[in-house]
Order: C-alpha cells, then sequence, then structure tokens
C-alpha cells in the first residue's frame, strides 16, 4: 500500500511526524499493517510531543484514541490538551471532542465549541462540521457544514443535505446527497436513490435511482438492491435502462444479474 511505503521512507528518513500521518492514513484506508505501524510510530512521537511538538502532540492523541484501549486514554488526553494549548488547529479539534463526548474528562460542551470554532477558524474541516453539531444558529451551522463539505468531508455533505431537506429546500438537498453519495458515503447513496425514484428535489428519474441502488450494493449494502428489484417488477424501468444505470454505477454484471432475475435474461 502507498500510505505504507510513504510511512516507511518517513521513518528512515527520521521524519516521524510525517511517518505517523501516512501510516494512520495507511489504517484509515483498511491496512492492519498501517494501524500496527502507527501504534508502534508512538515510541518515537512522544519525545518529540514532550519537546514541545504540538504536531506530534495532536497525532499521539488520534493514536491513542483509535488504535489503543482505554488504558492509554490518560495519554490521549494528555497529548490533546497540550496539543490544544499550543494553538493547533488539529489538537483543538480533538480536545473538543474529547469535551463535547466526555471522553476521559469531564463533559464541557461549551468550551468544546469554543475549541471547534477556533480549529475551523485556523482551517479545520473536521472543526467546522463538529461546531456545525453545536451552534444554535441554523444558518451558521449550515454554513459550517457547507464549508466542512467543500473540504472534501462526505458526511458533512450529507448531514447538509438533510438539514436542507427539512427546510424544503429539496433540489439542494437532493444535490448534496449525491456530492456525498459520489464520495462514498452510503446513507447518501439511498437518499439520493429514493429521491430519484420519488421525485424529490427532481422529476422521477428511475436510472438514477437503480444506478445508487447498484452503488450501494458495490459498497456492501444490499438493501438497495431489494428495491431495485421493486422497480423492475413494477415496470418501472425496462432491460435498456438498467443496463445504463449498471453503466452510470461501473458495474454492469450488476444490471445483468437484475435484467436475468426479474425480465426473463433481458427482456425489453
Amino acid at each position: 500500500m502507498q500510505s505504507v511505503d510513504d510511512g516507511r521512507r518517513a521513518a528512515e528518513a527520521g521524519d516521524w511526524v510525517a511517518a505517523g500521518h501516512a501510516f494512520v492514513r495507511a489504517a484509515m484506508e483498511g491496512s492492519a499493517e498501517g494501524a500496527e505501524l502507527a501504534a508502534r510510530v508512538t515510541v518515537e512521537l512522544e519525545p518529540l510531543a514532550d519537546g514541545g511538538s504540538a504536531e506530534a502532540a495532536a497525532l499521539l492523541a488520534g493514536i491513542y484514541l483509535e488504535y489503543f484501549d482505554e488504558s492509554a486514554l490518560p495519554m490521549a488526553v494528555r497529548y490533546a490538551r497540550a496539543a490544544a494549548e499550543a494553538g493547533l488547529p488539529a489538537g483543538q479539534r480533538t480536545y473538543g471532542h474529547m469535551l463535547v463526548t466526555g471522553l476521559g474528562v469531564e463533559e464541557d460542551r461549551a468550551c468544546a465549541a469554543e475549541l471547534f470554532r477556533a480549529a475551523a477558524e485556523g482551517g479545520d474541516a473536521y472543526g467546522a462540521f463538529n461546531l456545525a453539531q453545536l451552534v444554535d444558529d441554523p444558518d451558521e451551522s449550515l454554513r459550517l457544514l457547507e464549508t466542512a463539505a467543500r473540504a472534501g468531508i462526505a458526511v458533512a455533505g450529507a448531514v447538509l443535505a438533510d438539514r436542507l431537506s427539512a427546510l424544503d429546500r429539496d433540489e439542494e438537498a437532493l444535490g448534496w446527497y449525491v456530492w456525498a453519495a459520489e464520495r462514498g458515503h452510503t446513507g447518501a447513496m439511498n437518499a439520493a436513490a429514493c429521491w430519484y425514484r420519488d421525485g424529490f428535489g427532481t422529476p422521477p428519474d428511475p436510472v438514477q435511482a437503480v444506478r445508487w441502488f447498484f452503488v450501494m450494493l458495490a459498497h456492501g449494502d444490499g438493501d438497495g438492491i431489494h428495491e431495485a428489484i421493486q422497480l423492475a417488477k413494477a415496470g418501472a424501468i425496462d432491460a435498456e435502462q438498467i443496463r445504463e444505470a449498471g453503466r452510470l454505477a461501473g458495474d454492469p454484471g450488476a444490471a445483468e444479474s437484475l435484467i436475468g432475475t426479474v425480465l426473463g435474461g433481458g427482456r425489453k
């Protein structure tokens, strides 16, 4: 895996912070080796953090939270607080998360909001996303969610779509569901598929509906395929439209399987 290789090269060069970030990235991409290496690199990161490196401290806090058991929680708190006090946005966001959830510290939502705001103002997109969950002003919350989404956070786009839907801004909501779906958010895939099926925020479009049901399946969620079968059984979509949905989903095999199952091997 590229991220593991990047981490090894950084480690060989003595850049333990870069190595740690690469190993964490690999772990987030599903690499068990990356998770193991991220845990190991703490030995090298601790002296850096204790010597005043806020970036090493923030990285350590995240690793202790994600890849160690509860016995490491006091260390996570220590390093997250140090990084936050140093003004590092990643540390502010991590320590804010601990405060809002009461994870290893006494819950303090007001302080957490202050930290999330500081992180967001420092350019941390997850800080903006977290702050959006806490502010009372709905317009500010929408702005924060859009900021986080435009920085690439898929879940922020999905939550933004939910908020816009609640305000009956359906066309905008569908756009953000599709945006989040394109970035792998399965809940947004399901929402987009159902909205295209039912004509929320758009005229009904069974091709786009089945497309997103197929993509859900490719991401390990089989619920959508039952909806696709119902559309085909009801005659809402024909074989060629199913093939187009499969093409758009990048999964022509799923289309042929649905056709064979419901339409008798390709009946138009």
